[in-house]
């Protein structure tokens, strides 16, 4: 990953962030900080040192100063380790891709004295590893990534929602949250989603490889679902099948897309054959 191409990109959060060490963001409220928030008349139990001498002067009566606080910005990345994750027929595997995109965005969280949390879902129960700041919080992104990807035959297709809706439970404070996911075979996450969109800037990251949109006419093949671990003979040379697979395919992504417009998410979609960092790039600029 190009050092420059990272230093020129950021997180954009559309909420006031919240947290207990000082960094670039704005939070919630007054308190201490370097942009002026307002100016008021002293009252009894101010701090003295916040006295203003010019509009003192100016005014006659003792005012204070209060700024706009600072605060560290947490981000949270959903990361999906199921084993649909492990599939790739271009250049990489989609796991890869989701690696690649969780060390950018966690290089990026953890700058400006930022802190980063991981969540882990698709093999089981949802795993948690609370925020980190500076080189712990990569060290144990690292390590999370180093883990793989699931075994088949152990999907859950209400993995993705629950594991939303104990983010939802665990990061209470406003911040960024980026689900990195295929979104592939899941059901009932669109709620604990919404939820996460009222307290927090949300960007869905969606991962495919082009084979998931349409099959080559390559004869009779048999497929395994990694998901349930099911196993199907289909005849690619029948064209029917082909377009049958498209149609099914574009109407999943299209439905997908809709929910993520409805809920205000942004949403990107990556893919196993491209320039997953320029893509990336482009929505983060």
């Amino acid at each position: 990953m190009p050092p420059a191409l990272l230093d020129a990109l950021g997180l954009a959060v559309s909420h006031r962030v919240a947290g207990a060490l000082p960094g670039d963001r704005r939070a919630a409220g007054v308190g201490a900080g370097t942009e002026l928030a307002q100016l008021r008349p002293y009252v009894l139990g101010d701090d003295v040192r916040r006295l203003d001498a010019a509009a003192s002067a100016r005014t006659g009566e003792p005012h204070v100063r209060l700024q706009v606080p600072e605060r560290t910005l947490t981000t949270w990345l959903a990361i999906d380790v199921s084993s649909s994750m492990a599939f790739g027929t271009t250049n990489r595997l989609k796991a890869d891709v989701a690696e690649g995109v969780a060390l950018a965005l966690g290089r990026l969280a953890l700058r400006h004295a930022g802190r980063l949390g991981i969540l882990t879902f698709g093999t089981g129960a949802s795993r948690v590893l609370p925020p980190r700041g500076s080189k712990a919080g990569l060290v144990a992104l690292r390590r999370v990534l180093a883990e793989g990807v699931g075994v088949d035959g152990h999907g859950d297709p209400r993995a993705l929602g629950d594991a939303l809706g104990r983010l939802g439970r665990v990061a209470r404070q406003p911040g960024f949250v980026a689900v990195i996911s295929d979104f592939r075979e899941q059901h009932d996450w669109t709620r604990p989603l919404g939820s996460l969109r009222a307290h927090h800037a949300v960007l869905a990251v969606e991962i495919g490889d082009p084979r998931e949109s349409a099959v080559p006419a390559v004869g009779r093949i048999a497929v395994v679902d990694p998901e349930t671990g099911r196993r199907l003979e289909v005849d690619t040379s029948n064209r029917r099948v082909r377009d049958r697979f498209a149609a099914l395919e574009a109407e999943r992504r299209a439905t997908l897309t809709s929910e993520l417009r409805r809920l205000r998410v942004d949403h990107v979609t990556l893919s196993t054959d491209g320039d997953w960092l320029l893509d990336l790039g482009r929505r983060l600029a």
